[in-house]
């Protein structure tokens, strides 16, 4: 430990002092001006015996950590200047005497400590905006108090000093920074969990069923698939915010740097846009989809194949793979708000990127809207043999699309006034968007695509059975598929009238099957 002999002012600016730990025992001046030196570390009972008015740590580029009693043995100080330093955390013993706290440019320190520490704060100048959110809420000191009225009269002086002390601090929150929690209403806090969890269930109950269904990989299972992935990767975000959230809830202000710079912020801002892009193409594709095979249901050489869906959906991923990635390289970034949506706005680029992503939403509803259309009209062409399966898909199809852009109307209006720096909400009340409308399709794509269809139930139940459950209700559908095969080969396959492959899987030993189930062998549902 090497003592700081010390210069007649006190002033050690540009000195070259090069010690690793230093020592402040000497010391029985007021003022200490220890900036732009080498030292990296204070250590406890450093200022022992000293008075300290100011003490100045600005500039020392290696300064990381004053040990929690620093301070200990010392008065003071009242102003503390830790301007452009590596300090991670202020010392947890000495605070109550500081009046005035410096700390710009000071890109490490993260967390300050407890806000009753400052006691007898008046002034803060800060790096981070959110820090200012912990002294809003700290109680005036009413000095008026130490004199009794009587005492003060016939006195003529200005008793200004006398009134309660409001602190000051800066830089002040902005409107992407609000002084609250992430979750800016307890009815979210409740909310965003009953919707993740939903999201998370639906969408992993779908894949599981449909990867694991001995039924063939058809076309339409292969988007549900898509679908169900980028739905569940939205509750994957969902569940991460409220995570974050509910660690955080009361004392945001000490945790947002950490979250909002950190990889937590950007792997949630990732997964949402990439979910949100891959939702949009994969209901446009189904959409599409739906309107060939019923324009072109009886060509059947004309029928979309699983070869060229995968090349397809291998597009959309690398789109929405892309989209997503920009804000982590610079274009835009998952940064500016607690809920790690890309809303800086700041350059042209930024502004380029947010308009480019919502204008193809649009256009992607423009499309949805025109098929299905053409499919309405189509379908009331008597000419045109459409099967009653594709017709009743196309209906189901339409509700769930519409429903879809009905839930992100608000979003996307909302967002194209915020591309142009005119928002017409708060961020605050941009949560209530983001929990009630944002991901309401993620809950309801599940159910509305398979989960209510019959096609699913019967995957659902057969797959129970393989677990020993609903094997009655399995023996139903196994019957069922077996009397709809029968009949096709007594009235021969025609034309449109072929069968699905997955009829055809049907085994020549459900021939074998009798007319009465021995339901005591069954375990019903």
């Amino acid at each position: 430990m090497i003592p700081i002999q010390w210069m007649e002012e006190n002033d050690l600016t540009n000195t070259g002092l090069d010690s690793k730990k230093s020592s402040f025992k000497e010391v029985q001046r007021k003022d200490r001006k220890l900036y732009g030196n080498g030292f990296e570390e204070i250590q406890s009972h450093a200022f022992n015996g000293t008075t300290l008015i100011s003490l100045e740590l600005k500039e020392n580029a290696h300064l990381e950590k004053i040990h929690n009693g620093a301070f200990r043995g010392a008065t003071g100080p009242s102003i503390l200047d830790i301007s452009s330093t590596k300090l991670q955390a202020l010392p947890s013993y000495g605070l109550e005497s500081i009046q005035t706290l410096i700390a710009t440019s000071s890109y490490s320190l993260k967390k300050l400590p407890s806000r009753e520490k400052f006691t007898n704060l008046l002034d803060a100048t800060l790096t981070y905006p959110s820090h200012c959110c912990a002294f809003r809420n700290l109680p005036t000191k009413d000095y008026s108090a130490i004199f009794a009225e009587s005492e003060l009269s016939g006195w003529d002086y200005d008793y200004g000093f006398c009134l309660p002390k409001t602190l000051q601090c800066a830089p002040e929150p902005d409107a992407f920074n609000p002084c609250e929690d992430i979750m800016g209403y307890d009815f979210l806090r409740v909310l965003i969990w009953l919707i993740n969890i939903l999201a998370i269930t639906g969408n992993v109950t779908v894949l599981f069923v449909l990867l694991t269904s001995r039924y063939k990989l058809t076309v339409p299972r292969f988007l549900m698939c898509n679908l169900s992935f980028a739905d569940f990767c939205m509750g994957l975000y969902l569940l991460l915010i409220a995570s974050v959230d509910a660690q955080t809830k009361g004392q945001y202000y000490n945790h947002a740097i950490d979250w909002q710079t950190g990889s937590g912020c950007s792997a949630a801002g990732f997964f949402t846009v990439f979910a949100s892009e891959l939702s949009v193409y994969t209901l446009t594709v189904i959409t599409l989809e739906r309107w060939h095979t019923i324009t072109y249901a009886i060509q059947l050489d004309q029928k979309l194949r699983l070869k060229h869906a995968i090349p397809i959906m291998l597009g959309g991923w690398l789109f929405s793979t892309l989209i997503a990635m920009l804000p982590l390289v610079g274009v835009s970034n998952y940064m500016k708000v607690s809920i790690c949506l890309p809303m800086d706005v700041e350059t042209t680029l930024s502004q380029v990127y947010i308009l480019t992503i919502l204008m193809l939403n649009v256009v992607a509803f423009i499309i949805i809207c025109a098929c299905y259309i053409k499919i309405y009209f189509a379908v009331q062409n008597p000419e045109l043999m459409a099967t009653n399966k594709d017709t009743k898909i196309a209906k189901k199809m339409a509700v769930l699309i519409f429903t879809d852009f009905t839930c992100m109307a608000p979003i996307s209006f909302f967002a194209i006034s915020a591309a142009f720096k005119v928002p017409l909400i708060t961020v605050t009340n941009s949560k209530v968007l983001l929990v009630l409308f944002y991901p309401v399709n993620s809950c309801a794509n599940p159910f509305l695509y398979a989960i209510f269809t019959k096609a699913f139930r019967r995957d659902f139940f057969l797959l129970l059975s393989k677990f020993g459950c609903c094997k009655y209700r399995a023996e139903l559908y196994r019957r069922k598929d077996f009397s709809a095969y029968t009949s096709n080969c007594k009235n021969g396959f025609t034309g449109s009238n072929k069968p699905s492959q997955s009829t055809l899987k049907v085994t020549t030993l459900q021939c074998q099957y009798s007319a009465v189930l021995d339901k005591t062998c069954c375990k019903e549902c």
